[in-house]
């Protein structure tokens, strides 16, 4: 399980963005978090994918107190979760092509054989062969998406936090990604934190596991 408990952060001093939350993601299965914009959503999605470290309280991973945030988590601990953000073009280096976004955390892992994995994830969100020789500038938000979705699994987290991930996608792109994650919760028994200000999007997709605030 990924945990936060009592966690208050926040960006500027004395003012907290969250104060005193307590949020669960279970293995194999997805929870939905609902609320409206500027409610701290993607900031306990930073906290609970290691990219913020909290100013009080715990985030655990496993039942493994994490202290500290990005490289100075253990790698072990760093890859076991995943996060794709809702603006994807802010979330990739410009001056890289769509398979080394995908490829990003596999090289970095030293992983053998890169490229079958990314082939393996490009046929897995739908990104057509021929749009990974491309810059992200090439390509539309929502395959840009995709390839962010992408290089979230390949190294194959054991969480994933999706936040507002559909935000910026049409509505087949949506239902596409959707399927792809609830894919990874079936097969692999990843644990799913969605967050969306839609909560008829959380209700298709986390049912009646949703948190509103």
């Amino acid at each position: 399980m990924l945990s936060a408990r009592g966690v208050v952060a926040g960006y500027a001093r004395g003012r907290a963005v969250l104060d005193g939350v307590d949020v669960t993601v279970p293995r194999g299965a997805v929870r939905g978090l609902a609320g409206p914009s500027g409610c701290g959503k993607s900031t306990l999605a930073r906290v609970l994918a290691l990219l913020q470290r909290p100013w009080s309280g715990t985030v655990e991973l496993d039942g493994r107190e994490i202290r500290g945030a990005r490289y100075s988590v253990p790698r072990e601990s760093r890859t076991s979760v995943g996060i794709v953000f809702q603006q994807p073009r802010p979330a990739v280096d410009p001056r890289m092509t769509l398979r080394e976004i995908v490829s990003e955390p596999l090289r970095v892992r030293g992983a053998r054989q890169p490229r079958a994995r990314v082939d393996e994830l490009a046929e897995t969100t739908g990104l057509d062969a021929e749009l990974l020789g491309r810059m992200p500038h090439e390509v539309s938000d929502g395959q840009l998406q995709r390839a962010c979705l992408a290089r979230a699994m390949a190294p194959r987290p054991r969480y994933l936090i999706c936040d507002e991930m559909t935000g910026m996608l049409d509505a087949s792109t949506t239902a596409a990604l959707v399927r792809v994650v609830t894919g990874r919760v079936a097969e692999e028994g990843t644990g799913v934190l969605a967050i969306s200000h839609d909560e008829s999007l959380l209700r298709a997709w986390a049912g009646d596991d949703v948190i509103r605030w």
